[in-house]
């Protein structure tokens, strides 16, 4: 089945092209003529259009440059009466898929073409969710593998809902891998083809939150120089993870609503409703109750978002995956640093296999990225392991350790560490902030107040 627009303006072909085509259970939507069809592509999404060349205002040629600029991934199949044939064959030239001559001589001919365009456009879906999947995997954090007993009812869950579109609301503290969770559960559903979308929401002011999850039109706001298409659009038949859901504003709380009801939006600044299709997964590290309480969150948001909740364990929670969670990002690190993989020592590991974690993954992965900075050879050693609640250590700072006498301003350190961790990952400021244990926001912060470009 799919999602098929018809651009004619003669009615009766219109209507025989749509009762042939809804014989194979696509749905379809027909326009009288190119503009009407251009208003359709705006506003919902569609798998493959039919377009005949001469129409009045918008003709096909025009209706195909804006579906190959703005949505290349939609097929085109452009109908053109006998004797401008040579127009058909410019058309394809541009991304049409294939040219039907009319007369069409019967509905098996169309339906047997349309056939292999929906076939050809999931075929292109596979192999890009393919590519996707190969792009995001080694920045997605480490598989959702497990040994320990405490992971094991996760999985499970995972593994059932991932079939459904039920919306999930992943649980859970700071760095237990809810991202990691939200990607797996979208790469065993039926929408692994599709775009696989996330957001922060506590990592974007409340204007370009809302700007990038909509999208918006040219002139919305100073600095709106042409339409841009949200990443909510981006994710049409696909998956959105909401990440900190919770940090979300009042305002920005009914306008997701309003989507997970409806489906429907509008970019800012824009007025036309727009329709999508999208799986939901959200996550949080609050309580959200809580927050129901305090008045800070909707609670009909909650019981939409709250559909199948997933409660992820601390690493604490699950000692038995420590070991082989850090051999893991141990060896994404060394291919990150372009080194050989360092060994960890036993009575590293031994320290890692007693760490409280409170960061969790996250803190893991920090703790073993410094260590193989710091060690010189090809094993890390218990000296390497900088574990948070020991004694405070920055690189170059001898001032700041336990048993040094002179005492510098805590600005001065804190300037000089943030300094340090962001030549350390070559200006990548997310990767500074993970390094550093705080958040992308508070590391601008911080650079604002210290005047760093």
């Amino acid at each position: 089945m799919a999602r098929i627009l018809v651009a004619d303006d003669e009615a009766g072909l219109r209507e025989f092209i749509t009762d042939s085509l809804e014989l194979d259970d696509h749905t379809v939507v027909a326009a009288k003529d190119g503009k009407e069809a251009a208003k359709l592509l705006d506003e919902r999404g569609f798998d493959l259009v039919l377009t005949d060349l001469k129409m009045p205002g918008l003709d096909g040629m025009a209706l195909l440059r804006k579906v190959r600029a703005e949505q290349p991934e939609i097929e085109v199949i452009v109908m053109t009466a006998h004797g401008t044939v040579d127009n058909a064959v410019e058309a394809m030239k541009l991304g049409a898929f294939e040219y039907l001559q009319k007369p069409i001589s019967g509905p098996d001919e169309l339906r047997l073409l349309v056939a292999r365009a929906v076939e050809h456009r999931g075929l292109k879906d596979r192999v890009h969710g393919v590519e996707r999947a190969i792009e995001s995997g080694p920045s997605s954090g480490p598989p959702l593998t497990y040994g320990d007993p405490a992971m094991e009812p996760v999985v499970e869950a995972i593994e059932k809902v991932a079939r459904t579109n039920a919306t999930v609301l992943l649980l859970g503290e700071s760095g237990t891998g809810k991202e990691v969770a939200a990607r797996t559960i979208h790469m065993m559903s039926p929408r692994a083809v599709k775009p696989f979308m996330a957001i922060n929401c506590a990592a974007l002011s409340e204007t370009l939150l809302e700007s990038e999850l909509f999208g918006h039109e040219k002139g919305a706001f100073t600095g709106a120089t042409d339409r841009k298409r949200g990443r909510l659009e981006l994710a049409d038949g696909g998956t959105f993870f909401l990440d900190e859901v919770g940090e979300l504003k009042p305002e920005l709380q009914a306008k997701l609503l309003r989507v997970l009801q409806e489906r429907r939006f509008e970019r800012v600044g824009g007025s036309r409703t727009l329709e999508v299709d999208v799986r939901w997964i959200a996550a949080t590290n609050r309580d959200l109750r809580v927050m129901i309480d305090e008045g800070r969150f909707r609670e009909d948001l909650y019981h939409r978002l709250a559909v199948f909740p997933i409660k992820l364990p601390a690493l604490r929670d699950r000692p038995t995956d420590i070991l082989p969670l850090a051999k893991h990002l141990l060896d994404k690190i060394a291919r990150d640093l372009k080194r050989s993989l360092p060994r960890i020592s036993a009575s590293a590991e031994k320290q890692l296999a007693s760490a409280a974690w409170r960061g969790n993954v996250r803190e893991l992965a920090n703790t073993l990225e410094r260590a193989a900075i710091l060690a010189d050879g090809d094993v890390i050693d218990d000296s390497h392991i900088w574990l948070e609640g020991g004694p405070l250590k920055v690189v170059g700072s001898p001032a700041v350790a336990a048993t040094g006498t002179e005492v510098r301003p805590l600005a001065e350190l804190e300037k000089e560490a943030i300094l340090h961790a962001l030549e350390v990952v070559g200006g990548n400021r997310r990767r500074a902030a993970e390094l550093l244990g705080i958040g992308e926001r508070t590391l601008y912060d911080r650079l604002k107040k210290y005047g760093v470009d």
